[in-house]
């Protein structure tokens, strides 16, 4: 299985159940782990036959700006949701970490991993 990454990826969110939350963008950190749906790009070196990067980045920052989640699972789940339906992954890992929110605590966060892993 091909996949690419992108990792360290920080965005402002309106995230939480507290009301300042709903208010108050926070930083979070988000890695993602993709298959790709083939590994032509792989041998054809041409963009079209591989997951743009860019568009990906641009996709998720469109979701952060128009949604409001409570729960940085449901994020997660939005977000891979949105990568296997729209960009045809067969196979997405989602982390999303909130950072400094507890004293003592650098992140906090989840994983999800969502699809199936294809049999090579």
């Amino acid at each position: 299985m091909d996949t690419i990454f992108l990792h360290d990826f920080k965005a402002k969110a309106l995230i939480g159940i507290y009301p300042w939350e709903r208010k108050v963008a926070q930083t979070i950190q988000l890695d993602l782990e993709i298959a790709l749906p083939s590994s032509k790009a792989c041998k054809t070196d041409n963009i079209e036959d591989a997951l743009d990067y860019a568009l990906i980045v641009k996709r998720i920052n469109t979701v952060l700006a128009e949604k409001h989640f409570s729960l940085l699972e449901a994020l997660a789940e939005h977000i891979a949701h949105t990568i296997l339906k729209e960009f045809g992954s067969p196979w997405v890992k989602v982390s999303i970490a909130k950072l400094g929110i507890i004293r003592g605590v650098k992140k906090l966060g989840v994983s999800i991993e969502r699809g199936s892993i294809p049999i090579q």
